[in-house]
């Protein structure tokens, strides 16, 4: 994608460059030092953990989530649901289409049911969320745009109990790092944007990551962190 234009118009080459630039902007020696848990909150946030959690040697997970649209509109996300049932609505949106609130919830009840469960056995065989209680939290995705995404994945690490939630992205909107500041312990990220436009307009070479590719890093991950220290230090 752009292959034929100046590398200078783009902050990152690939994913593989965005992850070195996202890794250096981490508190790394005080993660390290903690019972850390780095959750990928996409798909594409997924490739994102993976590097972060083996730059921390931290445990990593997926936290699954669904998009709630509006009546009529299916390409307009007006509320987030997660895993852990948490809900968060885009209140600007649903008052200017005069949407209701029981519209929102009724929406997410449906949706959870109907595809956030078939996600957690998609990509965790049914197995429940990673313990978050008394943990610091990374939540990290390939972007943040709108923050609907993120702020439900930080209502669901309150809600389970997390001790330091921190956010970890390549680049997000400069108005969302500002919200986002205001309610977590930490945002680290190289690029923030005055009036972001899409992910791949900052990427020199930009692919999506297949199924596959997605389940191959957390499996990975999960493998691991099965590995404990005792057994270790018993061979």
């Amino acid at each position: 994608m752009f292959n034929d234009l100046d590398l200078d118009c783009f902050y990152f080459k690939d994913r593989q460059a965005a992850a070195e630039q996202l890794i250096d902007t981490l508190p790394r020696e005080l993660l390290r030092s903690s019972e850390t848990v780095v959750l990928g909150i996409s798909e594409g946030g997924v490739y994102f953990a993976d590097k972060v959690a083996t730059a921390l040697d931290a445990q990593m997970d997926i936290l699954l989530t669904e998009a709630i649209s509006a009546p009529n509109n299916p390409s307009l996300p007006i509320a987030m649901i997660s895993e852990t049932e948490e809900v968060v609505m885009h209140k600007a949106l649903i008052d200017a289409f005069e949407i209701s609130e029981d519209f929102v919830y009724g929406a997410a009840s449906r949706i959870y049911d109907e595809e956030v469960l078939s996600y957690v056995y998609k990509y965790r065989k049914g197995k429940d969320l990673v313990s978050l209680k008394g943990k610091y939290v990374v939540l990290v995705d390939e972007c943040i745009e709108t923050g609907l995404t993120m702020m439900v994945a930080l209502k669901s690490a309150i809600a389970r109990e997390a001790k330091n939630i921190y956010i970890a992205t390549p680049i997000l909107d400069k108005s969302v790092y500002e919200n986002l500041i205001a309610v977590c312990d930490g945002v680290f990220c190289p690029h923030k944007i005055q009036d972001y436009i899409s992910i791949e307009y900052y990427f020199q070479n930009f692919e999506k990551l297949t199924f596959d590719e997605i389940v191959w890093m957390v499996e990975r991950q999960e493998k691991k962190k099965k590995i404990q220290p005792d057994e270790i230090k018993g061979k």
